[in-house]
Order: structure tokens, then C-alpha cells, then sequence
């Protein structure tokens, strides 16, 4: 348990990343490496089967804590920004599916935290962007690659160069969010849904494997993968559960053991 970063593993096998940094939820280096910290207990924790990772009620994070870049040199943002890439590497790098519930702002580094989850879900009042280049620079974790694999190099670069900040709306319409929902219900819809993953198969982690790391190599070379990661599935008690399920009592009515 981090002083800003919290892991609660709720019902269902809900685990909630909980981040409370007030008053914006500014990511600063020790933020980043209790980021880092939580998703690699995510990961590791077999009663978390599904992830939500929440800002709270009224900010997901505004962004970098500018302040504390402000007066960094080269030398030392060098030798400590990296840190913020490798924890929302592990962010992303969670096995299991995740979803990150936006309310408020998600500002530049916390638009690239909610881009780790695999869906984002909006809160009517969101507000999505990566301002970088309003102070002289760019998107240093994700918002030049993950950003543009969501929504389109041309999408993406309209975000990235204008700076502006859009809408739970016009992010839906573009792709950076996936629903929108009152403010007040973001959160709790979010771990509606995590709970209907997490009773899903040991295969949901096979499927992110096989898509999230298929979408960076070529065709046969992500064919292959995905070969080998169907095969696997006949290993795990799922697949049998699954397949005696719908001989027996037709589609959708398996109870799987994520094994």
C-alpha cells in the first residue's frame, strides 16, 4: 500500500488501483513508482481477476506534477523519467482485463495512465487530452503510441499538436473512450463490468496476450502467436469446462475456475 496508490480487492474479484494524490492527483515520481508497484500486485494476486484503476469521484489525474519537472535538468530527467514509462509498461502489461473509470480530468500523463486499461469508461463531466505542447514538449508515456493505435495517426495528431481538451462526448466519438456514463455512476458501472470479466475464463488472459502483443508484429509472425495461444488453451481446465458446458447445456452457461 502506497501513500498515493492504493491496491482494494472488492467482490467478484474486483481489485481497484486507487489513485489519491490531492488535489489533482498530480503524477510525480513517487506516484509513478506506486503505479508501477500496484499493477505488479494486480498481476500477481490470483484473487484479483479483473482491475479498475479510479482517480475517485472528481479528478482520474490532471497530469504530470509540473512543479516538481520544472526545475529538472536533462541529466536528472533522464535518469528518472524512464520510471514513468516502465510503470505504465506494467500497467499495461497487467494479464487480466482492465478498465479505467475517468472522472474529471485526464490530462496529459493521466490521459496516458487511462490509455494502460484495456477500455476506458467516461464520466459525463471527463475531460481527455494531452496538452504537452502547450509547455514546450511532448507525451512521454504513450501519448504518441498508444494514443495513435486507439484513434489513427490522424486523430492522434490532431490531439497531440492542438494541445485542447475534449469532451467525454467528443472522446466517444473519436474512439478515446469506450461508454460514458453519469458522473456520479462511472465508477460503480466500471466494476460492474470488471466483475462479469473476471468470472470469465483462464483464455481472457491468452486473448490480451494475443492481441496486445499480435498488434505489434507482422501478419504470419501475430498468426503464429495466436496458434500457439489457442493450443495453449486446451491445457487449462476452462477449455474443458467450457466445451462440456455447451455440449451438455448450450452457449453461455459455463461457471469457469480461471484455471
Amino acid at each position: 500500500m502506497g501513500e498515493f496508490v492504493t491496491v482494494t480487492a472488492g467482490d467478484g474479484g474486483v481489485g481497484t488501483i486507487r489513485l489519491d494524490r490531492a488535489p489533482v492527483n498530480a503524477l510525480n515520481p513517487q506516484v509513478w513508482s506506486e503505479l508501477g508497484d500496484a499493477a505488479r500486485q494486480c498481476a500477481q494476486d490470483d484473487a484479483i481477476a479483473a482491475v479498475v484503476l479510479w482517480g475517485g469521484p472528481k479528478v482520474f489525474a490532471a497530469g504530470a506534477d509540473i512543479k516538481a519537472m520544472q526545475g529538472m535538468s536533462f541529466q536528472q530527467f533522464f535518469a528518472a523519467g524512464s520510471g514513468l514509462q516502465e510503470a505504465f509498461k506494467a500497467l499495461a502489461a497487467i494479464p487480466k482485463v482492465t478498465i479505467a473509470a475517468v472522472n474529471g480530468y485526464a490530462l496529459g500523463g493521466g490521459c496516458e495512465l487511462a490509455l494502460t486499461a484495456d477500455f476506458r469508461y467516461a464520466a459525463q463531466n471527463a475531460k481527455l487530452g494531452q496538452p504537452e505542447i502547450l509547455l514546450g514538449t511532448i507525451p512521454g508515456a504513450g501519448g504518441t503510441q498508444r494514443l495513435t493505435r486507439l484513434v489513427g495517426i490522424q486523430k492522434a495528431k490532431e490531439i497531440v499538436y492542438s494541445g485542447a481538451f475534449y469532451s467525454a462526448e467528443e472522446s466517444l466519438a473519436m474512439g478515446l473512450v469506450d461508454k460514458v456514463f453519469p458522473t456520479e455512476e462511472v465508477y460503480e458501472r466500471a466494476v460492474e463490468a470488471a466483475a462479469h470479466y473476471a468470472q470469465g475464463p483462464f483464455a481472457l488472459r491468452m486473448a490480451k496476450k494475443a492481441i496486445d502483443e499480435g498488434y505489434e508484429m507482422d501478419l504470419d509472425s501475430a498468426l503464429r502467436l495466436e496458434t500457439t495461444l489457442f493450443a495453449a488453451t486446451f491445457a487449462t481446465d476452462d477449455r474443458r469446462i467450457g466445451m462440456d458446458s455447451f455440449v451438455e447445456q448450450g452457449p453461455g452457461k459455463a461457471t469457469f475456475t480461471r484455471n
